[in-house]
């Protein structure tokens, strides 16, 4: 839930949930929206500074 708002964002349809980022793919020819990476974004570099702290760097 770190995303904030823009998790609950119901303007369009996109994927992803409490337990990650995602899309709607289909038959291939839907793209992410720019929604949906950013989201993809956040989680990457939230994850990466959990294990950094985890590894006992600052």
């Amino acid at each position: 839930y770190t995303f904030g708002a823009g998790m609950f964002e119901m303007n369009e349809v996109k994927g992803g949930g409490p337990y990650g980022a995602g899309t709607f793919a289909g038959d291939g020819t839907r793209q992410p929206s720019e929604l949906e990476l950013q989201q993809a974004f956040h989680q990457g570099r939230y994850t990466a500074l959990i294990a950094k702290k985890m590894n006992g760097a600052s």
